[in-house]
């Protein structure tokens, strides 16, 4: 049975759709606006999207910085408290359990936050490897978090915060911010390709937080965002999808996601099968669609009748106006500009490579 989120009712009350997602029960859009106007508003103004389904473990001790290079692909040796760094968990194989976002609070405590979908195996394989020293502690169900992404998202933080108050480096964290009586932690970070941030807090708080951004936000054109929107917004921005981009037999490499992986650091779960593997037999790419159709997940790649590989994303994105995707091809294939086609439900639509991301912020 799916769980509901601290915001459940909230999203019933605004109408929205909701469908089942990750085990959680979430709007895939709501009934005010439909997704092609929550993209936009995200794109042009502010959106403000409930990512409480997502999980969170927190390592506490002496060694808890030990324990976190130890399972992740990153260095996040000499890390400034209040950063936040992007990283991969591999299997010794050098496949991909997930990919995280990783919050330094103390030399002693790290904030570790997972895919939704992987929260269980992903606490069971870091329970197994941590190291003596270190607490872990699955702490999901005590924190809700929303997201406010946009261009508009500053303007409408301002209203509620003093500017020393609101994060202004990408990628930092400022941890006890009081919104409106709700104690928060507010972190510079999304998952659309804009500017904004993602704000964590009890779930008992999550309404009233909920509430109060969007009356502040209502002078700024900020509308409640689901899935749909949230998952076009990523395509955009080319941003991995767990199970779509990667998964256990893609490494990091393959998926482009090299600059979270440091293989100068000592030692790290699967580093010894990413260096033996050498460079990439088979990469990420994108493709826009030249010809007529839609492309999906799952879909053969072709050049010159010869299959290169299989789409792992694709659908029509609606700031950049075209029907694209990303694709897992033979590394030989990277050339941009290339013709391709890919097999959709046995017709064959013309496509080129192009570069990624698709959509970039301020160009």
């Amino acid at each position: 049975m799916e769980l509901k989120t601290p915001l459940y009712d909230v999203h019933v009350e605004e109408g929205g759709k909701i469908v089942p997602f990750a085990g959680y029960l979430l709007p895939v859009q709501y009934a005010a606006s439909g997704v092609i106007k929550e993209h936009m508003a995200v794109r042009q103004q502010c959106g403000l999207f409930d990512v409480s389904h997502m999980g969170e473990i927190l390592f506490t001790g002496p060694t808890a910085l030990a324990t976190v290079n130890h399972l992740l692909t990153n260095d996040y040796t000499g890390m400034p408290v209040n950063k936040v760094r992007y990283g991969v968990m591999c299997n010794e194989q050098g496949g991909t359990i997930d990919d995280v976002i990783v919050y330094k609070f103390s030399e002693e405590a790290y904030l570790v936050v997972v895919n939704a979908s992987n929260r269980h195996k992903d606490y069971e394989h870091m329970a197994k490897n941590v190291l003596e020293g270190t607490k872990c502690e699955d702490i999901s169900d005590n924190v809700a978090q929303v997201a406010l992404q946009g261009p508009k998202a500053p303007a409408i933080m301002k209203k509620l915060l003093a500017e020393d108050q609101i994060p202004k480096g990408y990628y930092t964290a400022l941890p006890n911010i009081v919104i409106n009586g709700v104690n928060t932690m507010i972190s510079r970070t999304g998952y659309t390709g804009e500017l904004g941030y993602e704000i964590y807090c009890a779930p008992e708080d999550a309404a009233k937080l909920w509430k109060t951004l969007r009356e502040a936000g209502e002078e700024f054109g900020l509308i409640p965002c689901g899935l749909g929107a949230r998952d076009t917004l990523r395509m955009e921005a080319a941003m991995p999808l767990y199970g779509h981009e990667m998964d256990e037999t893609v490494t990091p490499l393959e998926a482009g996601l090299d600059f979270g992986v440091k293989l100068d650091k000592e030692e790290f779960i699967g580093r010894e099968a990413l260096v033996a593997a050498g460079a990439p037999k088979r990469v990420r790419i994108g493709l826009a669609v030249t010809g007529r159709g839609i492309i999906r997940e799952h879909m053969d790649v072709f050049v010159d009748g010869e299959k290169i590989g299989q789409t792992t994303s694709g659908t029509q994105c609606p700031y950049v106006g075209k029907a694209i995707g990303m694709a897992m091809v033979d590394a030989k294939y990277t050339e941009i500009g290339a013709p391709v086609e890919v097999d959709v439900r046995g017709r064959r639509v013309a496509c080129e490579i192009v570069p990624l991301p698709f959509y970039t912020r301020g160009k």
